[in-house]
């Protein structure tokens, strides 16, 4: 039945991440992965971040001023940008961005490792699969994330600066004054990043299920990474709207 199906697969997701923070555990060995992992899913993610984020804050600074102009209004669309990217758009856009680059890549790898028994091998020597494998995977995605939305803001008021002063014409200190004003430390700066790490923890622990389960075959690691996007994406889209929800009332 799809209902004992699906609730079975919630139990073994569950296991699942119990076994990672169990196999986390804090060795020379351990940091030496998640320091590798952190440059392989967290740096070489840094361009497709920029350029993301550059472009959705000429987007709504466009589109803001567009909305702003006809009440009289466009001074303030700096605020708009501001309560948009650190509440909503930076968490869930470079999440979408990371799952995209780096969360298909760590099912590709871990279904990869399956298809040619390697985490077969690991077991068969005595080393834990989940905490060689996995957990460090997982800690670098929930570490890489924040930083990264952290990026991917700072590009977008780069671009929304320079786009609103310099080519629409607003004066650049009411720009900084407005958006200083608007944004509050703890409940919009400091939530989007406890927003990004929650989103990096899903995306890696999504991405490590499917691709250290899947089937043992080329065709079963291309399916795993269909699926780690899939899920990933929805389940990120999920967990936005609950805590916005939760978070700002």
């Amino acid at each position: 039945m799809p209902f004992v199906t699906a609730t079975r697969s919630v139990g073994r997701a569950g296991l699942f991440t119990l076994s990672v923070l169990r196999a986390s555990k804090p060795t020379a060995d351990f940091f030496r992965e998640l320091v590798r992992e952190i440059y392989k899913i967290g740096a070489r993610s840094l361009p497709i971040i920029a350029v993301g984020g550059a472009f959705v804050g000429l987007s709504v600074t466009l589109l803001g001023y567009r909305a702003l102009e006809t009440y009289g209004a466009a001074n303030q669309v700096s605020a708009m940008l501001g309560l948009g990217l650190y509440r909503e758009l930076g968490p869930v856009l470079t999440a979408l961005l990371f799952i995209g680059r780096a969360g298909s890549s760590i099912a590709a790898e871990l279904g990869l490792m399956r298809a040619t028994d390697q985490i077969t091998a690991l077991g068969l020597m005595a080393i834990d699969p989940v905490g060689k494998a996995v957990a460090p995977r997982f800690w670098a995605a929930v570490i890489s994330v924040p930083l990264l939305t952290g990026f991917f803001c700072s590009l977008a008021i780069s671009a929304s600066y320079f786009e609103a002063v310099h080519v629409i014409g607003i004066d650049s200190g009411i720009f900084w004054q407005v958006l200083r004003d608007s944004v509050d430390f703890g409940s919009d700066f400091a939530m989007a990043f406890v927003k990004s790490a929650v989103f990096g923890a899903v995306a890696a622990l999504v991405a490590a299920y499917v691709g250290y389960h899947a089937e043992p075959t080329i065709e079963g690691t291309s399916v795993a990474t269909t699926k780690a996007v899939v899920n990933a994406s929805l389940l990120v889209l999920m967990f936005n709207f609950v805590m916005s929800a939760m978070l700002f009332r």
